[in-house]
């Protein structure tokens, strides 16, 4: 049996996308093996949103051209769309398709195999308007189901590639949204988690229907399905009427992952991200108000063009005082393309290093303290793995918790008591049988 390994860097949505490229390999009779094992196929999914991402994906086609010489290479991704010239001189690649046609990745192996001559598929993505269609009926170890439901992002942040990577956005007919959310609840995944490059632009191209519309549809019409969970959404999509769908829906987690990137107003404009920190702070507290035990995390990035250390001291504060409950921090990394690449006062690297170093540790003050808020409380936990002698699990608030009761099933939901922490993860007990 032909064999094919997949290596996967970046965003939960190339990992969604890599997960629907293997099914169709298994589908035409590939048997999926490590990375690092010798194959016949080695599928390379790239990422470009940092200098670091171009750099793994080329270190990995080196090191699958390494483990067998003969095996077919094929590199696909955000970086083979922006830089597919370059993708195409490294030494082994066989096969270079961008943000597209990967539903066809098989065909153009098998193709590769008969002519031996390189092929490269890249479109003009700022010209695709539809979905490109890729079901998943499956995820390889794993207890949560991403669903991916909408590619490409139209805000065009300063500093970002991605939409010249993926183009606008392109939403999933609402009907392959569904049909699959019930294949994926009827396979036993009791946890979806809703994905996407900007996944609450999800309907913007659709015609009266639009993101809300759907979680209203997946709460209400997914039967067997216990949570929804939103990978990430901007302030200025976190209407009222989602706030109201997500305090009267139980099955609707009490998490959100909101990007704020900035703490000072000066460097938001510069961003172009469209909103400033005053018309941010008002929505977050009135989405604290209406929903008091929600949780609350966020992107940042430190060290953008001009970022003085007033501006960070501002923006450290400010996340301060908002009291997010954990911190995803970035460097700034510049783009060749993108506006930011080309302004002035560039920030050194090791400045960017101490500021990212200086979040990182508020980030864990603040999760521990959110931790320590929920000690005594009971929590729904979605078990996922064994580990050092625990069942452990994500809580819906997506705080981690282990529990000290091997009779627990992965892939399982149940009520546990907080009656301990080590740091910000929480030790509990089951308090009743499954939610």
């Amino acid at each position: 049996m032909a064999t094919v390994a997949f290596h996967t860097l970046g965003c939960k949505v190339n990992s969604y996308e890599s997960e629907a490229m293997l099914e169709i390999f298994k589908k035409r009779g590939y048997d999926n093996i490590d990375f690092e094992s010798p194959a016949d196929v080695y599928v390379i999914n790239t990422c470009t949103v940092t200098n670091t991402g171009d750099s793994k994906s080329r270190q990995m086609i080196r090191k699958a051209h390494r483990t067998n010489p003969d095996a077919v290479i094929c590199v696909v991704g955000c970086y083979s769309q922006v830089a597919s010239e370059e993708i195409t001189e490294i030494e082994g690649v066989s096969v270079v398709l961008g943000t597209q046609h990967r539903a066809s990745i098989v065909d153009f192996v098998e193709e590769y195999k008969m002519t031996h001559k390189q092929i490269v598929k890249i479109e003009n993505v700022m010209k695709v308007s539809r979905f490109e269609d890729l079901s998943i009926h499956a995820f390889e170890n794993k207890t949560r189901a991403f669903l991916k439901i909408q590619d490409g992002c139209n805000n065009f942040c300063t500093y970002c590639i991605i939409p010249y990577a993926r183009g606008g956005v392109r939403s999933r007919p609402k009907e392959d949204v569904l049909r699959q959310a019930q294949e994926l609840v009827d396979r036993g995944f009791v946890e979806i988690v809703l994905t996407g490059i900007h996944t609450a632009g999800y309907g913007v191209d659709l015609d009266n229907y639009s993101f809300y519309d759907l979680l209203v549809d997946l709460t209400t019409k997914i039967k067997g399905l216990k949570r929804l969970r939103i990978s990430s959404i901007e302030m200025s999509q976190v209407s009222d009427e989602i706030i109201e769908l997500i305090g009267r829906s139980p099955i609707i987690v009490d998490h959100l992952h909101i990007p704020i990137q900035s703490g000072t107003d000066s460097i938001l404009r510069r961003m172009a991200r469209h909103y400033n920190t005053a018309e941010f702070e008002k929505k977050y507290f009135e989405l604290k108000e209406a929903l008091p035990g929600i949780s609350i995390t966020t992107d940042v990035i430190v060290g953008f063009p001009g970022e003085t250390e007033e501006d960070f001291v501002d923006t450290y504060n400010w996340i301060k005082k908002l009291h997010f409950n954990q911190l995803h921090v970035f460097p700034y990394s510049r783009r060749k393309g993108t506006p930011a690449d080309r302004m002035p006062n560039q920030i050194p690297g090791d400045v960017k290093k101490d500021r990212v170093r200086r979040l990182l540790q508020l980030s864990d003050e603040l999760k521990t303290e959110f931790a320590l808020s929920e000690m005594n409380k009971e929590l729904e936990v979605l078990i996922e793995e064994e580990k050092d002698g625990y069942m452990v699990g994500h809580a819906s608030n997506y705080l981690k918790v282990f529990v000290a009761d091997h009779s627990l099933k992965e892939g399982h939901i149940y009520k546990v008591k907080v009656t301990d922490h080590r740091g910000y993860d929480l030790i509990g007990v089951v308090s009743s049988e499954e939610a």
